[in-house]
């Protein structure tokens, strides 16, 4: 009702990506979909000065035509090398490292988010899987266990959702579990963070 983009921008964004500033970050995206998330990142790495690593992560890729179909390319802000760049993601081999441009490399990972095992990879992960209604199994502990092991020390996770089991879940598992403002349409949204455990000396 309120805009794909919109909500994107909002949650992932204005909520995870602003976070980080003039380096290099690795993003894990659980959901790659239509790429849209895949997309603003780029557009907002470029103004920020940010090199980025993507990861996205879909068991059931759409297809170039469903991708393009969207039209999300003339519905955002324009960017010399934005619409190439659309397309390139989505012509692009998946499990395959792929340069999209000198500042965004990209691999497209087709497989369950239950067979990720990745440790202290990423900064940030836009979790964007289907909903809990849908997929209750992808919002347990077991999945944000491994969403923890995979984040280095002081990586946050960002993800539309809000609801008490997913939030339990999270800090279940060792996160620490912010309730934010939602997009519009949703009252809240959550940030989890992986705390930055003290050596001792």
């Amino acid at each position: 009702m309120h805009g794909a983009i919109q909500e994107a921008y909002h949650v992932f964004i204005k909520h995870g990506l602003s976070l980080f500033d003039n380096q290099t970050i690795s993003i894990l995206e659980i959901g790659f979909g239509t790429g849209l998330n895949a997309y603003i990142t780029f557009l907002e790495a470029q103004d920020k000065g940010l090199t980025v690593e993507y990861y996205g992560v879909e068991a059931y890729p759409v297809t170039f035509d469903e991708a393009i179909s969207m039209d999300y390319v003339a519905s955002l802000k324009d960017h010399n090398e934005g619409h190439q760049a659309f397309e390139l993601m989505h012509k692009s081999p998946w499990n395959v490292p792929v340069k999209i441009t000198s500042f965004f490399n990209l691999v497209k990972l087709e497989k369950k988010f239950q067979d990720i095992n990745d440790s202290s990879q990423y900064e940030l992960i836009y979790f964007d899987a289907f909903g809990f209604r849908v997929q209750p199994e992808l919002w347990s502990e077991v999945i944000f266990f491994k969403m923890f092991e995979a984040l280095r020390p002081g990586g946050v996770l960002v993800t539309y959702a809000a609801k008490g089991s997913v939030r339990r879940a999270m800090i279940s598992v060792g996160f620490l579990v912010e309730r934010l403002e939602g997009p519009p349409g949703k009252r809240e949204m959550l940030r989890a963070t992986k705390p930055i455990l003290n050596s001792i000396i």
